[in-house]
This record gives structure tokens, sequence and C-alpha cells, in this order.
């Protein structure tokens, strides 16, 4: 199995306070692997460590074996749509195409173009007479046209309606079909990452605390609902994520290890979306990286 992307023990510090620690995860090559987590979990520094915008603190991040901040080769191999879609507003898209083949050498303006008018853009536009769903579009075009092997993508759908976000993440999934490229997606939509992901890594306070394949992420997961009671008797035997009470209710999310569970709770099978969420409530803890 081929690695498109490693960090080992990978951590970046501004000035007192560390943005990513002790980050350790490996994505296979070919694979469309979602990034989750909150808000000021450390995903952009992790992105911009990936595609060689910042230089790590400690540990080390690889791209097929180079590091991007020390390798300039490297680079010719990532593509990167960050969240503000960097587009010259005062270009026209064709002006933006002319733009893209003068920096990058595998560029292939024929794929460009055919996907652009596919997707009813006209070249004359310029950038800022687009439409936000289309200015997307058009900086994913210019990330695939360069031939990369990986694509990184920092919350390119935040800001986009539902049809747009179809759109979008159908010419991605297009993409990758025909390419076989690897993409790493950050994002907060948990059911639009689910339905075209099948890698899953959760980043929490700075630390993963998945990373594995999304097929097998909820198995083993179950949520125990019953009256009130501390979570401890239950963590001597499965792994709690993340508990909730209510005045008479306590909720458990755990982790199974194959045991079965005290009669007087309810036992359930959670949703993907549950179980991300759980992952997401925690603070402190960082769970084991699992493969």
């Amino acid at each position: 199995m081929t690695t498109a992307l490693e960090a080992i023990d990978l951590g970046k510090r501004y000035r007192r306070t560390w943005a990513l620690q002790s980050c350790s995860l490996e994505i296979p090559a070919g694979r469309i692997a979602a990034l989750i987590g909150p808000n000021g979990a450390g995903k952009t520094t992790l992105l911009n460590l990936a595609v060689g915008l910042l230089t790590p603190t400690a540990g080390e991040v690889r791209v097929f074996g180079a590091a991007p901040a020390d390798d300039p080769a490297a680079l010719s191999r990532i593509g990167y749509v960050a969240q503000d879609k960097p587009l010259y507003r005062g270009f026209t898209v064709a002006e933006m195409l002319r733009f893209g083949a003068k920096l990058n050498p595998r560029w292939d303006d024929e794929l460009a173009r055919a996907r652009l008018g596919r997707l009813n853009i006209p070249l004359g536009q310029k950038v800022n007479k687009l439409s936000g769903g289309q200015q997307s579009q058009v900086a994913l075009v210019l990330a695939l046209a360069k031939r990369p092997e990986l694509i990184v993508l920092d919350e390119p759908v935040a800001a986009l309606d539902p049809l747009a976000r179809r759109e979008f993440l159908q010419v991605l999934m297009d993409a990758t079909v025909e390419t076989g490229m690897t993409v790493l997606l950050s994002s907060h939509l948990v059911g639009e990452l689910e339905r075209v992901c099948d890698y899953l890594v959760i980043l929490n306070a700075g630390r993963v605390q998945f990373a594995g394949d999304l097929e097998t992420f909820a198995e083993g997961h179950r949520l125990l609902v019953g009256l009130r009671a501390a979570p401890e008797e239950v963590a001597r035997v499965h792994h709690v994520i993340h508990s909730t009470n209510t005045d008479r209710q306590t909720s458990l999310l755990v982790k199974s290890n194959g045991q079965g569970y005290d009669p007087r709770w309810d036992v359930r099978d959670p949703g993907f979306e549950e179980i991300v969420l759980a992952y997401l409530a925690r603070r402190e803890e960082a769970v084991e990286t699992t493969r």
C-alpha cells in the first residue's frame, strides 16, 4: 500500500500555543479522506503543513515520501484549494487558466477548458462577476488542471448552497475516479462527507482522535441509555467516548470490546454523525489512532 500523506509526531506551535501536537497519521494513496474537527482543532494548520505553506515545529509531514516545505519538487504533485478561494478577481477565467499554465509544468489546459465548458462557466467572464459556486468550481478546476497526485481542500463548500455543493463534490468525485488521485477534504458538513469519502480523520484540540476507514468507523460503537448513573462501571468494561446527563437519564457513547451490556441499559446503534459528534465533544483526551 502506497502512503500519500504521512504525519509523524507532527506539531506546530505559534509562540506558546500548540495549534497541532503529536499528530501521527497515514492516508493511503487513492482514497478520499475527510478531515473533521471543530473550529480551532488544527485542521487548517495540518493542511498548510501538508502543502508546504508552514514548516513543522516538531515531527515531520511527508507527501509521497517527500517533505513539502523542504522539497519544491514535491509541490508539483499537490493541488490546493484554500478556504478563501484565492483567485484574482479582476482576471477573466481564461486569464486565470493562462496564469495557471505559466506556473505549473504539468498543466492540462484541455482538461481545464473541458470541465469549465461542462459547467457552463464562460471563459471571458471576470472572476468577480461569477457566483460563489462558480468561483469555487474555477478554483477546483485550476487545482485539477495541475494534474496533482494529492489534492487538499480546506472547507471548499462551506459557503455554497446545497445545489452548488452537490455540483462541486460531483466534479471532485468524477476527477478522482478518472485519475486515481488522493483527496484530503476538510469540512464541517458531516453528512456530505459520509456520502463522498471513504477514509476519515478526526482532529480535536490539536490531536488526532481517529484515522481509518470510514466503512469500519462505526463498527463496535453503541449508545447506552438508562437512568442517571456514573459512567465508571461501564468504563471498566467498554471504552466510553462521551457521556451526557439529564436530571433523570444518562447516555453513553461507547466503543465496545465485545462483551455484553448490563440489562439496565437500553442499547442502540448510533448513526455516523452521532458518533462523530461524540468524538468532537471530547476536548482533552486524544484517542489512539486506528488504521
